[in-house]
């Protein structure tokens, strides 16, 4: 036993040797980091043989109350186990308990003393927001009372007896919570009020308690929410009802199901004529919104929707809103893209906000899977942007005169990209976000790049491209975290789950894989994920797997580390071939020399040296010196003479071409190995760039040399000269070297506070 338990504590140690060995190596596999595949995640980064996902089904009824801003709800969730396991007890999320008064999120905020500067910090200190559910009952379909316990954002649910593999088992849930002031209490969903005709527009999500996942990799993921990793969720189907105020405009999740209860006539045929419309329909007028601002009513009437197949539910309602609509195809079928929002949306939402919704999930179905749903809609608030299924919340409100700067248009434009792309990432193709926000936010900025760059040329992107990211991933190493990094833990969270990601997949498509390849791997993972739950080992295996390109080094350095990208090009030495030719020979050392500088001394001795020895004495020189003289180069000419003749005409062709060497040498200052880019400007004006592969530094990982051929001689050298690795360090990219200039300003001259559409206007006036 003695021996076998020796044996064993031997075999780890080596174990851990080799994984100390192979973390050292930049081009080790990653066979220690990713899981090892099994009959649920195969290695090619596919769903296996055995894999399974849960469903949860959901009928719900909530009334929203206008007149408290509370929402009280009834489901009655059906949930089917399609593991191979006994489930002894079922999570649930109660995210909406980050608002209760006795949430984390309050207590684990990092705060100084500095922070609280003036009254209104104080006040928002002690500022009391009760927003967490209130559970009135959990109670089996027979309806009796079920045992739970909260912990927090969790609920646990104890069964009498285990669920067992395809088993189902439904319950119901009672409760109720107040809706959260955004403005105030800030959130993902909540309300907006206008103080001016005091009415409210609500976007509302997290409303109900959702099942958590249950999955090979994990088993229930029920870390706690606390604000920045967002939400992992079973998909199913739902059956919602909703209701609100009768003067209340509705849009949520799903395909609306009593039309002719809610809408009126006229709605309904413009409803029906957006499908095939070229541009958005209205089917709410501002003129019917302002109408329905004037007076709040005091009945009600019930929304109803159903949704197939989503991960979750979300709605807003306001009789502010305006409503239109116009149909896009998609794969033979025709998608209905919306837009809500109130007239302080204007003139840039009913101008823009449809378009986009139809010009994303057209150019996310080329890149990824043909978007399924029969809706895709974008919501005006002006908070955040979130997503749900087929639903997003997206702000960009211009001035109240109508105008708008360039960076409210582009700032609206993105968000509502960016939040219809999510319908993709992670709704469709559904990461994990409370571990891995990088899977959702990271692929879906990259595709978000793509989509912008085809909207509008020269889109100004804010993240994508490599050089953008630079700042950040050459900052103060204390505060960068690796990209495969806990949602929560992250320090600098858009740089980490948004821009680095994005920037990697940038670098991989344009510079690593190209085009054609990646966009293959890619959109064979998002087909072999969607409607199921990827890991990053997943999408790391099957780009490789569908492109026959091994980028283990690749997710090594980008998702794996803080190394950053910084190739210095310390020394380039020029070399040609010796002719052999003694008279070619001389020539060119005789120019060189004539083009050398001369030292100060030998310049000044020619002066001031009036006569040496050996010029007045003529018994002072030897053979030596009077070579020349007796032409003894004589005797080196036939010798050449005698060689090239033993030489093969391709040896002699090689030698007459007179090409020229030059011996490049590169340090890794960074750590993050990279290809090589080389653009070679030659005197004549032109140039030439070869890309040479990250390998080159598969054995040498910190200093490495090349030797680059031309026809022609090289005026100077330029590395990453399209700036597609992400350089941190420009300055050290050139040969002569050169820096780049910054620029330096004298002062900051304070703007009038106005954009220029409104200086524009002014000055018309001024005209008049």
């Amino acid at each position: 036993m003695k021996t076998n338990y020796m044996n064993t504590i031997l075999t780890l140690t080596l174990l851990l040797a080799a994984g100390m060995v192979q973390a050292q190596s930049k081009f080790a596999q990653l066979e220690w980091e990713l899981p090892t595949p099994n009959e649920y995640r195969n290695a090619s980064g596919g769903p296996g043989h055995a894999y399974y996902q849960q469903k949860a089904d959901y009928k719900i009824a909530i009334t929203l109350d206008d007149a408290k801003q509370q929402i009280k709800g009834e489901e009655t969730i059906t949930y089917t186990n399609n593991s191979p396991d006994n489930l002894e007890f079922l999570w649930l999320q109660l995210d909406q308990n980050i608002y209760a008064e006795n949430s984390d999120s309050k207590l684990i905020e990092v705060e100084k003393m500095e922070d609280f500067r003036s009254v209104g910090d104080v006040k928002r200190k002690f500022f009391n927001f009760d927003g967490g559910f209130k559970i009135e009952s959990v109670k089996s379909s027979s309806d009796q009372n079920l045992q739970y316990f909260i912990n927090k954002t969790m609920m646990r649910i104890n069964l009498e007896k285990p669920l067992g593999p395809k088993q189902s088992i439904s319950f119901k849930i009672k409760w109720w919570y107040n809706i959260n002031d955004r403005a105030k209490v800030g959130g993902r969903s909540g309300l907006e009020y206008f103080e001016e005709d005091k009415n409210y527009l609500y976007t509302i999500a997290q409303f109900f308690p959702r099942m958590c996942v249950y999955n090979d990799v994990e088993g229930w993921q029920n870390k706690q929410f606390l604000g920045a990793g967002e939400f992992t969720l079973p998909f199913g189907d739902y059956d919602v009802s909703i209701t609100v105020p009768d003067d209340h405009i509705v849009g949520a999740t799903g395909e609306l199901q009593n039309a002719g209860d809610v809408l009126t006539s006229e709605q309904r045929s413009r409803f029906k004529s957006a499908y095939t419309a070229t541009e958005p329909v209205q089917i709410v007028t501002q003129k019917e919104a302002e109408e329905n601002e004037k007076e709040g009513s005091s009945k009600n009437k019930t929304w109803r929707f159903k949704a197939t197949n989503v991960r979750d539910f979300a709605f807003a309602s306001s009789r502010k809103f305006m409503w239109d609509a116009m149909g896009v195809k998609i794969a033979g079928k025709t998608v209905l893209a919306m837009s809500y929002f109130p007239k302080e949306g204007n003139p840039l939402w009913d101008r823009y906000s449809t378009k986009l919704v139809a010009h994303t999930v057209k150019t996310y179905s080329k890149y990824t899977v043909d978007y399924p749903y029969p809706v895709a809609i974008s919501v005006h608030t002006n908070r955040i942007g979130m997503e749900y299924p087929m639903i997003c919340f997206n702000g960009g409100r211009p001035e109240k005169d109508g105008t708008y700067s360039e960076e409210t248009k582009y700032g609206m434009w993105g968000v509502i990209i960016h939040e219809v792309g999510h319908n993709f990432f992670p709704m469709i193709i559904n990461s994990d976000e409370r571990q891995w926000s990088w899977m959702d936010e990271g692929l879906n900025t990259f595709v978000q790049y793509l989509t912008e760059q085809e909207w509008e040329r020269g889109y100004p992107s804010r993240r994508g491209p490599a050089p953008y990211i630079t700042d950040y991933m050459r900052g103060d190493k204390k505060y960068i975290s690796p990209i495969m990094t806990n949602s929560e833990s992250i320090y600098q969270f858009g740089n980490n789950a948004y821009g680095k990601p994005a920037t990697a997949l940038n670098i991989l498509r344009e510079t690593i894989m190209g085009r054609e390849l990646f966009d293959y791997a890619f959109k064979m993972y998002c087909e072999r994920w969607k409607f199921k739950h990827p890991t990053p080992a997943d999408l790391f295996r099957t780009m490789e797997d569908a492109s026959a390109v091994d980028l283990d080094w690749f997710w090594r350095g980008w998702f794996f580390s803080t190394d950053f990208v910084d190739i210095s090009l310390d020394e380039v030495n020029h070399f040609q071939l010796n002719t052999q030719d003694p008279t070619v020979e001389k020539e060119i050392k005789r120019l060189e020399e004539q083009e050398r500088s001369q030292f100060i001394g030998d310049i000044r001795n020619k002066t001031m040296i009036a006569q040496t020895v050996n010029e007045k004495d003529p018994l002072i020189d030897d053979f030596y010196a009077k070579r020349d003289k007796y032409k003894a180069d004589t005797l080196d000419k036939m010798q050449y003479q005698e060689t090239w003749k033993k030489m093969s005409a391709e040896e002699q062709a090689l030698i007459k071409a007179n090409k020229h060497f030059y011996e490049l040498k590169f340090t890794n200052k960074g750590g993050l190995v990279s290809p090589v880019i080389i653009q070679a400007n030659f005197a004549d004006g032109t140039s030439q760039v070869t890309y040479v592969p990250a390998e080159i530094w598969r054995k040498e990982e910190v200093n490495v040399s090349k030797v680059m051929i031309y026809e022609k001689e090289v005026k100077n050298f330029q590395i990453d000269p399209f700036l597609e690795t992400a350089d941190c360090d420009v300055d050290n990219n050139a040969w002569p070297q050169k820096s780049q200039p910054t620029r330096y300003q004298l002062f900051q001259q304070k703007g009038s506070g106005e954009n220029p559409m409104q200086r524009a206007k002014r000055i018309e006036e001024m005209k008049k």
